[in-house]
């Protein structure tokens, strides 16, 4: 009797055992967009651009407002950044990072009497942005106005960079044979929990022979981004061309080929410069890093000034350009001189890009399939030609969603989310708008 029932109980245990793995199987094959429970409880910093002389310049300054991911999504919030906001640091349009939970907000102060000054703030929700007893000024390396970006190492470290003094070799001696135009690069890591300066190199980019006899050169550095493997920095690049006989700028010149920086990391020497066959545009960005980093390790790279108008193109996990890969948006969206303001990768092969095209300032969003080479036009987003995407700079992913504020100059707006997956378009947060003003980002 008491074998039986034993072995009836193993029977038993199996059984549940079995249902048990089946039913977690099926929820697993179910649900295969993985959670992202991070963003839950965290706070989102909208970010706005003040008025200066003229609507839309944003030199008035910058305010931030922080409030709770489920406010940011609720079509039923409001949210009043330019009167309730807290003013951040900085000359002009300050330059944001968030760290990834929200909590805490970096800034270098870009020119002015502060120029140069990094600070960092505890999110703490509302206009409270309490600033930490860490501070450091890098103006004497990278100057008072560093292009700059937090990379994607856990909040660890940034990395500053500038182009300064350029120069004919031959500027103190007329006599010398003329070589080339340059300037001085500057890197700089800093680390971001310390506020401390970890690294910094300074040296001369040399182009080859033949392009800096015909006076091209490397104008400005910005959009560093680290490698998946993490031991290569790539540094984005605006390139220049002077005339040589009269030493004057030119405004429109035969382009070269895209380039990109690329140093070692951490030690950020043995600088190398990498081109594409594929587009002529500059890859420095503006506000935003346009050089992006998906899953497999690819970095894919939106361009801009290109005389065909801009690109996307993919940077391989060896540090190289894949010349078989680019995407005209063009092409892509059957328009004419579109130019990426800004752009974020979110997942699984789709981005979002801020484009404008031809004469117009009018801003769009285009959807962006990098497996199929493919992009189109968001069209749930204000069609209004006062709408701005020159100066956007913070977009925050939250698994597969994009949240974006977009209004149009001086008029109220709303936070949207794109739904990256499905295509997909929710209504968030109402903004509210003051004259002249707009607004350039979700951290």
């Amino acid at each position: 009797m008491f074998s039986t029932n034993k072995s009836a109980f193993k029977l038993l245990q199996m059984a549940l055992l079995v249902a048990m793995a089946f039913m977690f199987a099926c929820n697993s094959e179910d649900d295969i967009t993985p959670e992202d429970p991070q963003e839950a409880d965290r706070w989102v910093t909208v970010a706005g651009a003040l008025m200066g002389d003229s609507p839309g310049d944003g030199n008035g300054g910058t305010k931030i407002y922080a409030v709770s991911f489920e406010d940011a999504i609720n079509p039923e919030t409001e949210i009043n950044v330019f009167d309730n906001g807290e003013p951040v640091k900085s000359n002009r349009t300050a330059r944001l990072q968030v760290s990834e939970d929200g909590n805490t907000l970096f800034n270098i102060a870009y020119a002015g009497e502060n120029g140069g000054e990094f600070a960092k703030f505890n999110v703490n929700g509302g206009s409270s942005y309490v600033q930490q007893d860490v501070t450091v000024n890098i103006s004497q390396y990278v100057g008072p106005a560093p292009r700059w970006s937090k990379l994607y190492n856990g909040d660890k470290n940034g990395i500053a960079v500038n182009v300064a003094d350029i120069a004919p070799n031959n500027a103190e001696d007329e006599e010398e044979a003329f070589s080339y135009y340059r300037g001085t690069a500057t890197v700089l890591d800093l680390n971001l929990q310390e506020g401390l300066i970890d690294n910094y190199k300074p040296y001369e980019l040399p182009l080859s022979a033949e392009e800096e006899l015909a006076g091209h050169c490397i104008f400005r550095l910005d959009a560093p981004v680290l490698n998946q493997a993490g031991d290569k920095l790539l540094i984005g690049t605006w390139m220049r061309k002077y005339n040589v006989a009269t030493g004057e700028r030119e405004s429109e010149w035969e382009r070269l080929g895209t380039k990109t920086i690329v140093v070692d990391y951490p030690s950020l020497e043995n600088p190398t410069i990498i081109t594409s066959t594929q587009a002529n545009g500059d890859c420095s960005g503006y506000r935003s890093n346009v050089n992006q980093i998906a899953e497999d390790g690819s970095i894919y790279q939106a361009t801009s000034r290109d005389t065909n108008g801009s690109h996307i193109l993919r940077i391989t996990p060896d540090n190289e350009y894949d010349n078989t890969f680019a995407i005209s948006l063009d092409e892509a969206l059957g328009l004419t001189d579109v130019y990426v303001d800004a752009w974020r990768y979110v997942n699984n092969g789709i981005g979002y890009a801020m484009i404008r095209h031809g004469e117009e300032d009018q801003g769009y969003i285009a959807r962006l399939d990098l497996n199929q080479q493919t992009a189109s036009l968001v069209n749930e987003i204000p069609n209004d030609p006062d709408v701005r995407f020159n100066q956007y700079q913070g977009f925050m992913v939250n698994g597969n969603d994009l949240l974006v504020p977009v209004s149009p100059l001086g008029k109220d707006g709303n936070i949207y989310v794109l739904h990256s997956q499905t295509g997909e378009v929710s209504v968030g947060a109402k903004l509210i708008n003051k004259p002249g003003n707009h607004f350039i980002g979700a951290f």
